[in-house]
Order: structure tokens, then sequence, then C-alpha cells
């Protein structure tokens, strides 16, 4: 049986409000970038799904497809692909990110 990782990454995105594709997990990023999109999250308070892609290859090329985006992390709000890292900080520091939120009912 072959995996539709295609699907695998949809449901995850469509099922969970916030998702953060990330090298490591919330508790311990394993790169700055990630761990930058964390503490912007933590700051407001925000509830997330955090997927390692350091776990699984397929994942990690996965999303780079389903997003078209080169890079981790990638942040998904309501099923929306919002950005990486600089993308993320440029939203939070210009209060953009927690506009995105309240209009999405987070």
């Amino acid at each position: 049986m072959t995996r539709n990782i295609h699907a695998e990454l949809e449901a995850t995105i469509k099922t969970s409000p916030i998702v953060l594709f990330m090298k490591g997990d919330a508790e311990m990023p394993q790169c700055g970038f990630s761990a930058v999109v964390v503490q912007i999250l933590k700051l407001l308070d925000k509830p997330f799904t955090a997927v390692n892609v350091l776990l699984d290859a397929e994942i990690r090329q996965g999303i780079k497809d389903y997003s078209n985006w080169p890079t981790i992390p990638q942040l998904y709000i309501s099923g929306e692909f919002i950005g990486g890292c600089d993308i993320v900080r440029e939203l939070y520091q210009t209060g953009e990110l927690r506009q995105i939120l309240e209009s999405k009912g987070l």
C-alpha cells in the first residue's frame, strides 16, 4: 500500500486550526527559525499542532511540495498557508497575525 502524503498533509491542515510544520517540536525546536515561530504563537497564547518534519522525510518534502514553499517552518491557520519564519515574524510585528487569527475566530 502506498502512502498518500498529500492526503495526510491535507487532513492535518484541515483538522487543526493552527498547524506548524517545523524542525523539532514545540518544547524543543531544532532550528532557530522554528523556534521563532513557536515563540510568536506562545506569545499570542494560541495552541497549535506541531508537526516535526525531522521524523519523516516524506512529510518534510511533501509539505514543501504541497505549499510550493521551499523552506521549513511553515504555518497554516484555518487551512490557509500563512508563510515561513520571516513572514510570520513580520505579520506578528505589524499586528496582522493577531488580526488573521481573530478573523478566523481563533
